[in-house]
């Protein structure tokens, strides 16, 4: 069992070599940190949304590396079914995706994964540049850019690294992520919503065709609401539903069970 926290992300750092490289260029990369910190100004301080800042991006970095280690257990990484790269390149697709998803709310929140997808995109060349070359490099890019085009809740994912990444998005729903809007005078459903979620929890299981279950433990019933309007939505477009289990939990009761 592991807990979805920003500092998930260090057990793959630590980990896999060209993980940590790519991780050390994202967050040293001033465009990259830039467009971020105006992604929340536009998201939290302008629409009163929560974070989907740099905080974010770790959270999601480090929940989206720790399915991707339980899932591709049982399933092949799609660029390695399709002989585009390794294991470790389809973790460095899935940490790239989970890392920029949003940064397109720099531009507007409408339509914000194709903005995305245009400021990644040069981004993307300087970053991957420092490990590979040619054809290889252009292929791990448009993966990366699939992922973030495809991690809006209407767009099928087509690789199991996008589904990966998106589905992790989802699982930053614990109270933190609402403080901000929250103590600004936000009280709509997205924030109490949020507010109710203590944590969530990721586990590896293998039954009835299900890899990964997911467990968010509620303190009222208003976290039901992140569960069916943001996560399951975004599961549902993942390509991977199948293999999930979603379990919310109030005082250790089963709530909802997906």
């Amino acid at each position: 069992m592991t807990i979805v926290s920003q500092d998930l992300i260090y057990k793959y750092i630590n980990k896999y070599d060209k993980v940590r490289k790519i991780y050390e260029e994202l967050e040293k990369n001033k465009s990259v940190q830039s467009y971020l910190k105006l992604a929340n100004l536009m998201a939290v301080t302008r629409l009163k949304y929560n974070d989907h800042g740099v905080v974010h991006s770790r959270i999601v970095s480090g929940a989206a590396l720790e399915l991707h280690e339980i899932i591709t257990k049982y399933l092949t990484p799609s660029i390695v079914k399709d002989k585009e790269g390794d294991y470790e390149d389809s973790k460095v697709v899935t940490l790239c995706i989970a890392y920029l998803h949003d940064i397109g709310n720099a531009i507007h929140r409408i339509n914000h994964h194709i903005h995305g997808v245009i400021l990644a995109n040069r981004i993307l060349d300087k970053i991957l540049q420092k490990i590979y070359k040619g054809h290889h490099r252009k292929a791990m890019k448009i993966e990366i850019l699939h992922g973030i085009f495809s991690h809006d809740e209407s767009i099928p994912c087509l690789t199991i690294e996008a589904g990966i990444s998106k589905v992790a998005d989802g699982l930053d729903m614990a109270e933190g992520r609402a403080r901000i809007p929250y103590k600004t005078g936000k009280t709509d459903i997205h924030a109490l919503s949020a507010l109710a979620i203590k944590r969530v929890e990721i586990e590896e299981i293998n039954r009835s065709n299900k890899f990964v279950q997911i467990k968010i433990h509620m303190q009222s019933t208003a976290g039901v609401f992140q569960i069916e309007e943001v996560l399951l939505k975004k599961v549902k477009t993942s390509g991977i539903e199948q293999y999930i289990e979603i379990i919310g939990l109030k005082d250790g009761d089963i709530i909802v069970k997906i």
